[in-house]
């Protein structure tokens, strides 16, 4: 798993976890406490127009990955970015120093997906994903274990205790030292 990082001298740090898990919450606490960007793929995606139209089953659009990666290279290449997002594996794993993994009691996201609307196919899924730890998986399928910190986030203690961590872990980090 080569992990080139050009010029960066700033880390990129990729915040996934299911739908209700505190990724954006969390993801623009830290950018402001570590003075860095602060990209929601979401919101990106709607305000850029990279999908594919949308999907009526799921009630969301369907991502084009490619317009996604093509609009964040530049900007990931010079590092400094918090990306946030419920899926990781289409990001190039050379984009990332840190893949921070939210993860949340079912109690506490039913309730948290519930008062965002969310019902029937999108609640379960949801849901399932979560109990199964899908995107924990993904993230170690598809990069290097010692880059994927999975983290709790159930109340604000946690994610309080979450941008304090990471903060630090971004405060210390070194770009690695290129080998000939």
């Amino acid at each position: 798993m080569s992990r080139s990082r050009s010029r960066r001298v700033r880390p990129n740090v990729l915040v996934t976890g299911t739908p209700g898990t505190g990724k954006t919450t969390m993801s623009s606490l830290l950018a402001d406490a570590a003075a860095m960007r602060h990209f929601n793929i979401g919101d990106l995606v709607r305000q850029k127009g990279l999908h594919d139209g949308w999907d009526d089953h799921l009630h969301c659009h369907v991502i084009n990955e490619d317009m996604v990666c093509d609009e964040l290279e530049d900007s990931m290449e010079e590092g400094g970015n918090i990306v946030d997002y419920h899926g990781c594996d289409f990001f190039p794993e050379r984009w990332f120093d840190l893949v921070v993994v939210l993860q949340t009691d079912n109690s506490v996201l039913h309730d948290r997906l519930t008062s965002r609307g969310y019902m029937g196919a999108k609640l379960t899924n949801n849901i399932e994903c979560e109990i199964f730890q899908v995107l924990l998986e993904e993230a170690r399928e598809s990069y290097a274990s010692e880059i994927v910190m999975p983290l709790h986030s159930n109340n604000v203690e946690d994610i309080s205790r979450n941008v304090a961590t990471l903060t630090e872990w971004i405060n210390n980090w070194r770009p690695p030292v290129q080998s000939n």
